[in-house]
């Protein structure tokens, strides 16, 4: 375990992580390939056409492109949309967010009735990848730098890979806490903390869901009952607990995404600590094979895997093995806290998620309020 942890290096939270790509910057570096026009052989090997090419081709396939990212607010796809305007200006590009419990099933549901609009989801619905490969849903496709992507971060034959690191943990707002910054999950069911902790809904959203049984796993269910009576502020949407904390309306912040990267001087800290449990996983992307814009989401997958967009990442940590994580950081693949592995299998089985979903509202009550993306019906993008 890579001294950080032990030091318990404790950060920024960002309101905007949970898109998990929004707030990467804008690039101008083409990715390092050879220039030929061609795209990949028949034996499957990595894209060789440059930015620059695919660019062209993109424009010249009609320059358009639709994604459905998951995601809590409109305003995570911001920095896709600038990032991706700067490099590519001519593309006309929308990024439809959304929870991707209701992305999938919208899909599913244009697939049915013959609909399509995306041509790429980039969802936290990891199950939902491995049926549609299964379906013959997805493009294969292997990005350039598909090789340096860490094994268990994309599918061997390139139906989907991942294309950010998302975390989820506990955060505190530095003013309020004082000297008693929180050391470990086990101090938020500290008295103290009483009607000063605001949550995202475990039983809402399944990432949530599984940092808060990854915690019932660790400290029992004692952990969650003791919870439960510290009036606990719930309210739908990943990124709320982030905005409570850094607004300083709430001490503590369960279930948001952060980094251990951000600068030290910001109101809110994004925490881990060493022997605790947290959870992180890679947002996956895919080209769906029925796309209109196939070349444009190429383009896409490309340049979100380009050297220099991983570098970029808002956490420090990349998909990439060739990608040095920032601020002294280890890959998040070499700590076992972080349950890298175990998020995919939980996303599997849908019955176990179930009978998780409904003890939580045993705990917590049932889920209120309105989706924080609002309503987008069955064909937002078109």
């Amino acid at each position: 375990m890579s001294s950080f942890l032990s030091r318990r290096r404790v950060l920024a939270t960002g309101a905007g992580a949970a898109l998990g790509v929004g707030a990467l910057g804008a690039t101008g570096t083409p990715a390092a390939a050879a220039s030929s026009a061609g795209s990949r052989s028949a034996t499957g090997a990595e894209e060789t056409r440059t930015l620059d090419e695919l660019y062209r081709a993109a424009l010249a396939e009609g320059g358009k492109l639709v994604i459905y990212a998951g995601g809590d607010v409109d305003s995570q796809g911001n920095g896709i949309r600038a990032g991706f305007a700067a490099r590519f200006p001519e593309i006309d590009l929308k990024v439809v967010v959304d929870y991707s419990k209701y992305h999938d099933v919208r899909v599913d549901n244009q697939f049915a009735t013959d609909t399509l609009v995306p041509d790429v989801v980039q969802l936290q619905t990891l199950q939902d990848f491995t049926r549609w490969k299964g379906q013959g849903r997805l493009l294969p496709y292997k990005p350039a730098g598909f090789s340096k992507v860490y094994d268990g971060l994309k599918d061997p034959h390139g139906a989907w890979t991942a294309i950010a690191v998302i975390g989820f943990s506990y955060s505190y707002n530095v003013a309020a806490v004082g000297a008693d910054a929180p050391k470990s999950p086990l101090d938020l069911i500290d008295p103290k903390w009483k009607g000063q902790i605001a949550s995202s809904y475990p039983h809402d959203d399944d990432a949530v869901l599984y940092l808060f049984k990854l915690y019932v796993d660790h400290y029992g269910w004692d952990w969650a009952a003791r919870f439960a009576a510290q009036d606990v502020r719930f309210a739908r949407g990943s990124h709320t607990p982030g905005l409570a904390v850094s607004g300083g309306q709430k001490a503590l912040g369960v279930g948001g995404s952060g980094s251990l990267v951000a600068p030290s001087t910001a109101a809110s800290r994004w925490a881990v600590a060493e022997g605790h449990p947290f959870m992180a996983w890679g947002q996956r992307a895919a080209i769906l094979k029925q796309g209109r814009n196939t070349t444009a989401a190429k383009l896409y997958l490309n340049w979100q895997l380009a050297t220099d967009r991983q570098q970029s990442a808002f956490n420090g940590w990349s998909v990439r093995t060739d990608v040095t994580p920032a601020g002294g950081l280890k890959p998040v693949w070499t700590y076992p806290n972080a349950n890298l592995d175990g998020f995919p299998r939980f996303m599997a089985d849908r019955a176990q998620i179930e009978r998780w979903k409904q003890t939580f509202a045993l705990y917590f009550g049932e889920v209120k309020g309105e989706p924080t993306p609002g309503s987008l019906g069955l064909h937002p993008g078109v």
